[in-house]
């Protein structure tokens, strides 16, 4: 089974990128989904949490406000160090376990669309890396307009990922998806081209 790592920026559009590569039938994990459950009420992973930070970081129905959780650590590298230290373990347990499933049913591709790819250490365990790249002006524009945050807030969570230059040099490909939707899509159907060829050369490889 081929594992095709998609990672990028934040506000770089790697969910939009994501589904046009499902729309082609490539199976993806979503690993920010994946992020969100291990914070469900109850869950192990919330109430690490809550004892890290404080039950201060529940809205009133007993979830976790993500957007306070988010202020609060994206300015303080230590906070979010620690944030980070919680979750991963527990997210890419499940997503080895979501890999496994795909494997056990036959997908030939599956493609993990994982903001945290290189942080985590798991684009060693993947067989491509697609990033997704979009200029920091156009990042910082669509996180004020998304998040409804400041300039300086849109700033601070760029600048508490991985350099996005840095990921793109890692890439084996990269996707721009700076300009428009279009533009994207034409570049995603060349991109999954080349990987159903490297897929069928694996297959084929297997066979002899």
């Amino acid at each position: 089974m081929l594992v095709i790592g998609l990672t990028g920026g934040i506000a770089t559009g790697k969910s939009t990128v994501a589904a046009m590569f499902e729309r082609r039938n490539c199976a993806v994990i979503d690993a920010d989904r994946i992020a969100r459950e291990v914070v469900e009420p109850g869950s192990f992973g919330l109430e690490s949490l809550c004892l890290q930070f404080g039950r201060g970081i529940l809205d009133g129905e007993g979830r976790l406000d993500r957007a306070g959780l988010g202020k609060r650590v994206f300015g303080d590298p230590a906070l979010l160090a620690r944030l980070n230290e919680i979750l991963h373990p527990l997210i890419l347990t499940r997503i080895g376990e979501a890999l496994e499933a795909f494997r056990q049913a036959g997908e030939e591709m599956v493609l993990l669309d994982a903001p945290l790819l290189f942080e985590t250490g798991f684009h060693g365990r993947v067989d491509a890396v697609v990033v997704v790249y979009a200029a920091e002006e156009v990042q910082r524009r669509r996180l004020m307009e998304r998040d409804g945050l400041t300039p300086e807030e849109a700033g601070q969570r760029i600048a508490s990922q991985m350099p996005l230059e840095d990921k793109v040099r890692q890439a084996d490909f990269v996707i721009d998806n700076g300009s428009t939707p279009a533009a994207a899509e034409e570049q995603v159907k060349e991109t999954m081209k080349k990987l159903q060829e490297r897929a069928l050369g694996w297959k084929k490889n297997q066979k002899t």
